[in-house]
């Protein structure tokens, strides 16, 4: 008989739990199966690294590294997570730069597999962005619907980025509407796979 008592739960005093299940993979050759729905994705499953370039009219252009990962588990989206720093002129590390972390979704038409898609990308620093987007070959691109922070947040009111595949790299740009400034160039940079 389970508990009415609200302070004491069944799951309060219930065993340890082995750890999570189901595998998530960037690397296509292990791992669970690849959701239909993603074969037009499948360019951009692996982790990426390389190098790039930021700025904005706020502040001061700057050079960095960058580690995207991009991975599935089975179901009909993608994992998206993503880790900068800041390089100095010998490219040497300086500091943690930005962090995001998100999923992609294919956008069905009933059980039709379109080339819109929907993005969520998320920060640590308090901005969530809904995206709207198409695939076009092995070319993306997204334009945020909703931006959405919090009281302490820089205030972003929208987005736009560009990636594609090209000859193998992993290529993006990314605008940014931010602090009273329209669409303006952010972030670009050239990443190679080295991984999956």
């Amino acid at each position: 008989m389970v508990s009415e008592n609200p302070l004491q739960p069944p799951w309060l005093n219930a065993p340890p739990v082995d750890p999570y299940p189901y595998e998530e993979s960037h690397d296509l050759r292990v791992g669970p199966k690849l959701h239909r729905s993603l074969d037009g994705l499948l360019p951009y499953i692996g982790v990426w690294r390389g190098r790039g370039r930021g700025g904005f009219p706020t502040i001061e252009d700057f050079d960095f590294a960058q580690e995207i990962r991009i991975s599935h588990d089975g179901r009909p989206f993608l994992f998206y997570e993503s880790r900068a720093w800041i390089l100095d002129e010998q490219s040497r590390p300086v500091r943690p730069a930005g962090r995001e972390v998100g999923w992609w979704r294919p956008v069905l038409d009933g059980d039709r597999v379109t080339d819109e898609l929907e993005a969520l990308m998320t920060t640590p620093t308090g901005v969530m962005e809904l995206h709207i987007g198409k695939r076009k070959g092995t070319q993306i691109e997204f334009a945020t619907d909703a931006v959405v922070r919090t009281a302490t947040a820089k205030e972003v009111t929208a987005g736009a980025r560009l990636f594609g595949i090209v000859e193998g790299a992993l290529l993006y740009a990314q605008e940014m509407a931010a602090v009273g400034h329209p669409l303006s160039p952010h972030l670009s940079a050239r990443l190679t796979r080295v991984a999956g």
